[in-house]
């Protein structure tokens, strides 16, 4: 008998083998991409991330605006005239409130079509992101009031103050198409800033690119008098939001799998190099620079002690992306089981001045970028159907 139970056991172990290694129903999380690989995640010791928490979770406090009005809304601005919000939609528009309603003002894809129709929610989209485009990071030039926009699939584009189809400006650089354009910010010269979260995974595939910790992330200057489209920076893990100092000298980044803000400066002695800005707490996405110089960072969520432990142990992520797990599974052990955002305010230094947080994700679930205007932080998300105000 006990023969027979072990025959079976094995029998079962090799064909769970077989199943997981061959994935006949695409089940896995990768199965899309048959020969990825994972990379290891440069983190410091678990012991030295961020522990300082908003006990009161204050963000539960917000104002909940504009619900089911706008799908995905990642970023916030105000045109130099003070008007607003405008903000990049799922399904590939930039809109702007005219203070009673919201109205098209702009557009990234060329060949829009009933596909990009509205949706129920953000996640809707991913399909058909392609062709309908998804403005990510906007922003306006304060002198021209022309916006610039990265959008994930068509490059960095400008549109004038009047709205309509944006104009492409790049989408590669060093010959590489760029993938994933994900933020920007505008110098005093008119250079752009951005990044390109990966030259390999789409934005439709980003929880398969922060499962493999693919290191194919680049910062980018666009010179607008030349035209041309330099690589700052490469080999970065999920590079996202970038913001200017008040006073032009540096601009940070953040690279969301590595947790941290970098930053590059971009005059004195050190210009054309970085340097480690501040670790985070979690996975940040945009970052704003307020009138005085401070920094409001963005932070989906806490890194949980599952997700610090499978940054490091590479062997054991790999397996795990084998099986047959869709990948929202995934992504709920990553984030530890639920929604829960969280924004902090840096100084020019890098020191934290203050930390708001929502830990049961009761009101505000996620937060992809903080704008802070008049007294009050707008708070977009690339997941929610809402903005936040606090």
């Amino acid at each position: 008998m006990a023969g027979a139970l072990t025959i079976v056991l094995g029998v079962l172990a090799v064909a769970l083998a077989v199943y997981c290694g061959t994935d006949p129903f695409k089940h896995s999380s990768m199965a899309d991409f048959p020969g990825f690989e994972v990379f290891k995640v440069e983190l410091p010791h678990w012991s030295e991330l961020p522990t300082a928490k908003d006990r009161d979770n204050k963000l539960q406090k917000a104002e909940i605006k504009f619900m089911n009005q706008v799908q995905g809304p990642e970023s916030v601005a105000f045109d130099p005239l003070g008007r607003g919000p405008y903000t990049g939609v799922a399904d590939g528009r930039v809109l702007f409130w005219d203070g009673s309603a919201w109205k098209d003002f702009a557009w990234t894809s060329p060949n829009r079509s009933e596909l990009c129709d509205p949706k129920p929610s953000a996640f809707s989209y991913l399909k058909h992101e392609h062709i309908c485009g998804r403005p990510l990071g906007i922003r306006f030039d304060k002198k021209t009031g022309d916006m610039y926009i990265a959008d994930a699939y068509f490059g960095l584009l400008k549109v004038g103050p009047e709205g309509g189809l944006a104009t492409p400006l790049t989408t590669e650089a060093e010959g590489v198409p760029m993938k994933f354009t994900n933020d920007l910010d505008i110098d005093e010269e008119g250079n752009i800033y951005f990044t390109d979260s990966s030259y390999n995974y789409q934005r439709r595939n980003f929880i398969q690119l922060i499962f493999t910790g693919e290191p194919s992330g680049r910062l980018l200057k666009y010179d607008p008098k030349t035209k041309e489209t330099t690589v700052l920076l490469r080999d970065l893990q999920f590079p996202n939001g970038v913001s200017l100092s008040k006073d032009g000298s540096f601009f940070v980044f953040c690279e969301g799998s590595r947790g941290r803000l970098s930053r590059y400066w971009l005059k004195g002695e050190k210009a054309g190099t970085t340097d480690v800005f501040t670790i985070l707490p979690g996975f940040p996405d945009n970052i704003r620079t307020n009138e005085k110089g401070e920094f409001w960072v963005a932070i989906h969520c806490r890194r949980s002690v599952y997700a610090h432990l499978m940054s490091q142990w590479t062997h054991v992520r790999k397996f795990l992306m084998k099986l047959p797990i869709p990948a929202k599974y995934h992504y709920l052990m990553q984030i530890g089981g639920r929604l829960h955002a969280i924004i902090l305010k840096y100084g020019p230094n890098g020191e934290l001045l203050e930390i708001l947080e929502d830990s049961q994700g009761k009101v505000v679930r996620a937060a992809s970028e903080v704008e802070e205007k008049d007294g009050k932080l707008w708070i977009g998300s690339v997941l929610m159907p809402f903005i936040a105000v606090y």
